[in-house]
């Protein structure tokens, strides 16, 4: 960067979604996060954000990579012109500020638990929590470097179920090791996924008016139990690609103010740009202050379907997709479905797979729906 001629600021350890603010706030070019996001040390990646504080435009990423792998070069700088480096750490002081101005109220009183993942929220999380007078109680965070996501944090959220119940807490928050994802906790020791928040969200917006277009944006993995709930409250949705970037690209489009994935990554578009978990965790915390509620009656309206998903390796996966055989056993499936369950069949978008799922009000029938289509694909020689 510095030999190109720009200036690199340094934040130091921080999470994605800090980038982002200060990206935003402090009229940055662009931010790069230095992140394996949720997944073990060695799967280090880069996240690059424009000058909004959004992802990078797939043009910009396209010419990344043909730098990357040599086939264009960028001039570089000499002299008065070489950048600088210059240490932020005041940027990523400035973003737990926000964060704690974000709260309505005091945490004084309310037990929380945090699981950091050992990773970027680390000193962050807890710093604003303790300032917003809870009593918290935090694992993993003792970050080295190789720690981090290991057996812990948002995809290994059954430890916080069990510090949860142990030690008696009111609720309980686990990140994943760049924080942009948001896992809860309830006070008996149950999973609240992020379909269930972006319900309890949207629910306490359209009780105040403040749910804009009465919709909430969800992906088309998300769980046929939410959108059973939010037809019982007289919410809308739309249904995007996998991926928070359609997410967000939803609601720039529409001016939708909340969505989300089941994983966690939930988009609050009034105050941020990307999925921010610790911001997510303050908006849990402040419907169950505001209604007086523990997270269990909060979240108990949206009950998850069973749900089971295989993957099917095949040869090509528009042939195996467009097999009129194929979308007629699908079809088949959904009409017996019916009102009681759905099926969604898919293509991955990294594999030469395609991905079978079926909700239903039971993991028999959904396991029978799965395996009549696998069965289709698969007399009709497409598996590879």
């Amino acid at each position: 960067l510095m030999a190109s001629g720009a200036d690199a600021y340094i934040m130091h350890v921080t999470t994605t979604p800090s980038v982002a603010y200060i990206t935003r706030t402090d009229d940055f070019d662009c931010g790069i996060m230095i992140s394996a996001s949720h997944n073990p040390f060695y799967d280090n990646g880069i996240k690059v954000l424009n000058g909004n504080g959004e992802k990078m435009e797939e043009e910009t990423l396209l010419k990344i990579e043909e730098y990357i792998d040599g086939k264009i070069e960028i001039p570089v700088a000499e002299r008065e012109d070489i950048g600088r480096t210059v240490d932020y750490v005041e940027g990523r002081n400035r973003y737990i500020g926000y964060l704690i101005s974000m709260s309505k109220y005091s945490f004084k009183g309310v037990k929380v638990g945090l699981d950091c993942a050992n990773g970027a929220s680390w000193s962050i999380a807890k710093a604003v929590f303790n300032a917003l007078g809870a009593k918290t109680y935090v694992m993993n965070d003792n970050p080295d470097g190789y720690n981090i996501n290991t057996d812990c944090g948002s995809t290994h959220i059954e430890h916080l179920q069990k510090f949860v119940v142990e030690k008696g807490l009111d609720i309980g928050f686990a990140y994943d090791g760049d924080a942009d994802r948001c896992l809860c906790v309830d006070e008996k020791g149950n999973v609240v996924t992020g379909d269930h928040i972006l319900y309890v969200y949207g629910l306490y917006m359209k009780e105040r008016g403040k749910l804009l277009n009465n919709k909430v944006v969800t992906t088309i993995m998300s769980n046929f139990g939410l959108y059973k709930a939010l037809d019982k409250v007289g919410i809308e949705y739309e249904k995007t690609a996998v991926g928070d970037k359609y997410v967000y690209e939803n609601m720039v489009q529409t001016g939708n103010r909340i969505g989300g994935e089941q994983s966690g990554h939930i988009i609050f578009s009034k105050y941020a740009t990307t999925g921010d978990g610790i911001l997510t965790s303050l908006k849990m915390m402040e419907v169950m202050l505001a209604k007086e509620k523990p997270m269990s009656e909060l979240a108990a309206p949206c009950k998850f379907y069973p749900q089971v998903l295989k993957n099917v390796r095949v040869k090509s996966k528009p042939d195996a997709q467009n097999d009129p055989d194929v979308q007629a056993a699908v079809k088949k499936v959904a009409d017996e479905l019916g009102e009681d369950g759905r099926i969604l069949v898919r293509e991955s978008g990294t594999e030469p797979v395609i991905r079978v799922m079926v909700e239903a009000g039971s993991d028999e029938v959904c396991e029978k729906y799965v395996d009549q289509v696998i069965e289709v694909i698969t007399a009709k020689g497409h598996l590879a």
